[in-house]
C-alpha cells in the first residue's frame, strides 16, 4: 500500500495535476455513460456540402487534379509490385511486414491474432489493450488509407486509372464503419489521418468519372462526423497523450476549415485548430529542434504534418506563428545531424511504431531524406539532400537558399539531451536528458556507434506496443539498450502501458573538442526508486580519426550489495570486426556475459541480436571499443 501511494505520488509530481484531474473526470465520464452521450451513434445524414459546390470552392491543394501533374514519369518494379500485392489483397503494414488481408477485408479483424471487434459497439466500450485482441494498431493500420500513395503513384507512373479501386475502399470502409462505433472510431489521430489521405484522393481524382454525387455525400458526410468527433475529443489527445496525436488532430481540424468551408461550425474548427496547432508545435518541438517524444520516427511524422500546414497554408494565403517555421527549421537540423549520410538512415531510437502517413517515393521506410527534403525544400533551405518526388507532389519549388551547418564535428541538443560526434567514418550518438515530459523508454546515457554507414553499437527499437510483458519490459527498459542497470533493475520504475515512475534526470552534461580527441560527460540521477541519491555518470572519449572508444560508468551511491552491470548490444553479423573489453574499478579485467537480445529494426519484427554484459560488484567499469 506504501509503495501504491508513494508511486501515486510521483506519478502526479510528473505529470502534474491538469493531467491527473482531466483523466479522472474523464474515467468518470465515461463510467456514467455521458461521454457515450456525446457522440451519436447513426446520426441523421446530412448533405453537408455537394460535389459541384466543393470543386468550385477557392481553396488550394498541393496541385488541382492529376491532369495538372507534371511530375517526371517513372515506371519502375518496385512500384508495380506494390500495385499488385494491394490488387491482391497483400499489405505492407507499419511499412514492414506484409500481410494477407484479403480482397474484402471487413476492416474490424486482427490479422495478427484473428480477433474480430464488434463493429456495433460504441467506441468507448472498445479496448484498445485488450490480450484477447492483440494489438489494436493492426487494425487501424489499413484503415489509415496511407496505402493509396502507392495505388495513385502507381495510377500516375503508369499512365492508368485506378480510381475506381480507391474510391471502392473509401466506400466499403464508410459502409462498414457506423458513425462513432468500433475500433476505428477508437483514437483521434487515426481518423485524422484518414481524413487527410483521403482529401488526397479526391484532389487526385478531382475530374475522375467515379467520382459521382452520390459518393461524394458518403464522403463528405463521413469527414464530417469523424472530425466533428476529433473536436469534440481534442482535450484528451492535448491534455492526456500530448504528443504526435495532438500535433496531428490540430493541423487536420485546421484544414478541414479550408477544404470544406460549408461544414456546421468549421470556421470554429479551423480557428481553433490553427491556433492549437501552433501552441503544440512550440510546445512540443523543444527550442533547440529535438522532440518531446524521444523518438526518431514520432519526429519524422511532426515534420511531414509541417511540410502539409507550411505549404498548404501558403498556398491558400495564410501563414502560421513564427514558432512554427523556427521549429520546423530546427527540426531539420537535428534530425539531419543525426542521419547516416549514405543511406538517410538514423539511430533505431525511441518509439517506432512504423508511421509513415504519407508516402511519395520508392526508398526505405527507415530513410528519411524524402522527407526530410520535402520540408527543407518548403523552408527553401539547402539540408545537403538529393530532390525526392515528395516535393514534386506538393508542388514545392525547391529554391534552397539557405544551408544548414551539417559538419564533421561536435553538435549538442541539451534541451532534447542528445549529444552527436560526427566523423568521416563514424558517428557517435549519445543521449543525456532530463524529462519533463513523459518518457517512454528507460534508455538515458544510450550510445549509438555507427561505423562506415553500419550500425555496430546499436538500439534494439520498439517491436510492439501490445505483447506479453516479458517482452514489454525488455524493449521498453534499459536492458536493450547500451546503459547500465542495477542487477535486474532498469534506470526508472515501471508502471502500467506507457508509464515509467521516478524519471532520470539529467544532472549535467557536456561534448568537448581536445586536441586529439572529442570527450562526453554525462552524470544522471537514476534507480532512484531504490535510493535517492543514485546517480551514474559516463565519460566517453573518441579518439579522433581513430576508431576508438573508451567509456568510463560510475555508480555513485551505489548500494552494498548491488551488482552493476553494463549492456552491449550489436548485429549477429557485422562487416568488420569488434573488441570490445572491460575492466572493473580493481583494473580486474571483465569477462562479458554474451547471450541473445533481441531488435526491431521495424515494428512488429523481432530479430536475434549478440547482447554483452560486464558485471561486477565494484561501481565502476571502463570499456575499450575498437573497431577495425
Amino acid at each position: 500500500m506504501f509503495r501504491k501511494i508513494k508511486n501515486t505520488i510521483n506519478l502526479i509530481s510528473n505529470m502534474g495535476w491538469r493531467y491527473v484531474c482531466f483523466r479522472i473526470k474523464h474515467l468518470a465520464l465515461g463510467k456514467t455513460g455521458i461521454l457515450k452521450k456525446k457522440f451519436p451513434i447513426a446520426p441523421q445524414f446530412i448533405h453537408y456540402t455537394n460535389l459541384e459546390q466543393w470543386k468550385q470552392q477557392n481553396s488550394v491543394f498541393f496541385f488541382k487534379d492529376k491532369e495538372s501533374l507534371s511530375i517526371p514519369k517513372n515506371e519502375n518494379e518496385y512500384l508495380k509490385k506494390q500495385f499488385e500485392n494491394i490488387k491482391q489483397g497483400k499489405f505492407l503494414l507499419f511499412n514492414s511486414l506484409s500481410t494477407d488481408l484479403g480482397i474484402a477485408n471487413d476492416w474490424v479483424t486482427n490479422p495478427d491474432t484473428g480477433y474480430k471487434y464488434d463493429v456495433n459497439k460504441h467506441w468507448t466500450e472498445i479496448a484498445d489493450m485488450s490480450k484477447e485482441a492483440g494489438d489494436i494498431k493492426y487494425v487501424w493500420e489499413k484503415s489509415r488509407f496511407s496505402y493509396i500513395y502507392d495505388i495513385i503513384r502507381y495510377d500516375y507512373h503508369f499512365n492508368t486509372d485506378c480510381s475506381k479501386m480507391v474510391f471502392d475502399d473509401m466506400e466499403s470502409w464508410i459502409n462498414s464503419n457506423p458513425v462513432n462505433c468500433g475500433p476505428n472510431y477508437r483514437c483521434s489521430q487515426e481518423m485524422s489521418i484518414r481524413v487527410l489521405n483521403w482529401v488526397f484522393a479526391l484532389h487526385y481524382y478531382r475530374n475522375s468519372k467515379n467520382l459521382t454525387d452520390a459518393f461524394f455525400s458518403k464522403v463528405q458526410y463521413a469527414i464530417f462526423w469523424q472530425m466533428k468527433h476529433v473536436y469534440d475529443n481534442i482535450d484528451f489527445s492535448r491534455i492526456a497523450v500530448r504528443n504526435n496525436h495532438a500535433i496531428t488532430e490540430t493541423l487536420t481540424l485546421y484544414l478541414t476549415g479550408i477544404y470544406f468551408p460549408t461544414f456546421p461550425n468549421v470556421a470554429i474548427w479551423k480557428q481553433k485548430g490553427k491556433q492549437w496547432f501552433e501552441q503544440e508545435v512550440a510546445y512540443q518541438v523543444y527550442n533547440d529542434g529535438t522532440f518531446l517524444q524521444f523518438a526518431m520516427n514520432y519526429h519524422r511524422v511532426v515534420v511531414q504534418l509541417l511540410t502539409w500546414a507550411i505549404v498548404l497554408s501558403e498556398k491558400n494565403g495564410e501563414k502560421f506563428a513564427d514558432v512554427v517555421y523556427d521549429r520546423a527549421q530546427k527540426s531539420i537540423l537535428f534530425l539531419r545531424t543525426c542521419m547516416i549520410d549514405e543511406s538517410g538512415l538514423l539511430p533505431n531510437y525511441g518509439h517506432n511504431d512504423g508511421a509513415l502517413f504519407f508516402k511519395l517515393n520508392n526508398n526505405e521506410y527507415r530513410d528519411y531524406r524524402p522527407q526530410l527534403d520535402a520540408l527543407a525544400s518548403a523552408l527553401n533551405i539547402d539540408a545537403s539532400l538529393n530532390n525526392y518526388e515528395d516535393s514534386e507532389w506538393y508542388g514545392i519549388k525547391n529554391k534552397k537558399s539557405t544551408a544548414l551547418n551539417i559538419n564533421f564535428a561536435l553538435h549538442q541538443f541539451p534541451d532534447g539531451g542528445y549529444y552527436i560526434i560526427r566523423e568521416k567514418d563514424t558517428l557517435t550518438f549519445i543521449r543525456c536528458g532530463s524529462h519533463k515530459d513523459r518518457p517512454h523508454q528507460a534508455d538515458n546515457l544510450h550510445v549509438d556507434i555507427w561505423y562506415k554507414g553500419e550500425n555496430i553499437l546499436m538500439d534494439a527499437g520498439s517491436y510492439k506496443y501490445n505483447t506479453d510483458d516479458e517482452t514489454l519490459r525488455y524493449f521498453n527498459g534499459t536492458q536493450a539498450h547500451n546503459s547500465v542497470m542495477l542487477g535486474g533493475n532498469d534506470q526508472m520504475l515501471k508502471g502500467g502501458r506507457f508509464i515509467w515512475y521516478f524519471w532520470s534526470q539529467c544532472k549535467q552534461a557536456a561534448l568537448k573538442e581536445y586536441n586529439d580527441n572529442f570527450t562526453f560527460e554525462g552524470v544522471i540521477n537514476a534507480f532512484i526508486y531504490i535510493n535517492k541519491n543514485i546517480l551514474h555518470k559516463r565519460t566517453l572519449v573518441k579518439q579522433k580519426n581513430k576508431h576508438h572508444w573508451q567509456i568510463k560508468d560510475e555508480i555513485i551511491n551505489m548500494p552494498l550489495g548491488s551488482k552493476m552491470l553494463q549492456l552491449w548490444h550489436t548485429p549477429i553479423k557485422l562487416n568488420c570486426n569488434l573488441n570490445i573489453n572491460a575492466t572493473d574499478k580493481l583494473n580486474t579485467k571483465l569477462k562479458p556475459i554474451i547471450k541473445d537480445g533481441w531488435s526491431s529494426p521495424l515494428y512488429g519484427q523481432k530479430e536475434i541480436t549478440k547482447e554483452l554484459i560486464f558485471e561486477t560488484n565494484e561501481t565502476e567499469i571502463s570499456t575499450e571499443i575498437d573497431i577495425y
